[in-house]
């Protein structure tokens, strides 16, 4: 990608075009999800990163042999609508309760000589009541309100899709500013002397459930809803 269309182009619309640019705003601590609607330059200025630099690895993508990986950028929605549940969904569902009983463990065991791990144990409390009630929503009114659109074409459809997709992306700014914070107060996930072993996977769990909000959020919210409200206003 040549800079001057990187600079026309979103962050998140960047990552959809090449998800291997996801990489690279990560080790930057740029948020390609929640954030995606961002300008390069203007992610770069509020994070204080070398815009300059970081567009040079952009730029070096497109000379490096492309990865596997799936196209969901030309995926049928209602495909990707499923891949979402059948991928993310499920593993937000698996995932959240152990990570509610490790953080609160942790914050009992630990909280006095680590009063962050308290604060990580609230946040992720509030976590999972957000995200249980969302991926509801989705699976039952939103996804297939965006499959009705597509077979039938019907207005209340429509209509449910452009209200639906507001709240969603309020939600989504909720759990991924949430995680963001944890993120902040644990230091990156950094293990402490005298972390046991629930400690240790509790922190490794947060990390990965980090990085797949982030490829949840980012399919929604660069992805399949732009497309789905293209639908609803035709």
């Amino acid at each position: 990608m040549r800079t001057e269309i990187l600079n026309q182009k979103t962050i998140g619309q960047i990552v959809a075009d090449d998800y291997r640019a996801a990489a690279i705003f990560k080790q930057a601590g740029i948020d390609f999800c929640c954030g995606g609607n961002k300008s390069i330059e203007v992610a770069c200025n509020e994070k204080d990163v070398d815009v300059q630099k970081l567009t040079l690895e952009l730029n070096e993508l497109e000379l490096s042999t492309p990865a596997l990986h799936h196209d969901f950028k030309n995926w049928d929605l209602g495909f990707l609508a499923d891949y979402i549940v059948n991928t993310h969904h499920k593993y937000v569902l698996r995932t959240l309760p152990e990570l509610v009983h490790y953080t609160q463990k942790i914050a009992q065991v630990h909280g006095e000589n680590h009063p962050e791990l308290i604060k990580v144990a609230s946040l992720f409390f509030e976590i999972n009541r957000e995200l249980l009630q969302h991926l509801k929503q989705e699976e039952e009114v939103l996804f297939p309100a965006i499959k009705e659109v597509m077979k039938n074409n019907t207005p209340g459809a429509k209509t449910t899709i452009a209200i639906e997709i507001s709240r969603m992306n309020g939600e989504h700014e909720f759990a991924g500013g949430a995680m963001d914070k944890i993120n902040v107060i644990t230091n990156g996930y950094s293990i402490p002397a005298d972390a046991c072993n629930t400690y240790r996977v509790a922190f490794k769990l947060l990390e990965e459930f980090e990085d797949d909000l982030h490829t949840h959020v980012h399919l929604e919210n660069n992805i399949l809803f732009p497309k789905a409200l293209i639908l609803a206003k035709k």
